[in-house]
């Protein structure tokens, strides 16, 4: 499962209003090879279910990930900062044994 903190929730709720998204826009997160830690996040928003996709629902927010994806992602948290280091969205993934200054890579 892939969950969302309160903070994460409002700020993706919020975006989908601002960017007027179509009904059931949910977010989808994945995985990506390349970063400096050998893999990266992928997070947009999207409307579109693919065959293989896991689907979630945490605090009322869909969550979509493809299968391949999942295996790296089970058990993340997602979260949204507003720290001095920027804001955004965070990935607090357990299976990550390293990760890269931003936080933008990974590796397991």
């Amino acid at each position: 499962m892939i969950t969302v903190t309160e903070n994460a929730k409002m700020h993706a709720i919020n975006l989908i209003k601002e960017e007027n998204r179509p009904e059931g826009t949910f977010i989808r997160v994945g995985v990506d090879g390349g970063g400096c830690s050998g893999l990266t996040y992928k997070l947009e928003f999207d409307h579109l279910i693919k065959d293989g996709d896991q689907q979630f629902e945490d605090k009322g927010v869909k969550i979509v990930v493809d299968r391949k994806s999942f295996l790296y992602l089970v058990g993340t948290e997602l979260e949204y900062t507003g720290g001095l280091n920027g804001k955004g969205f965070v990935f607090n993934n357990p299976n990550a044994s390293r990760t890269c200054g931003c936080g933008e890579s990974f590796g397991v």
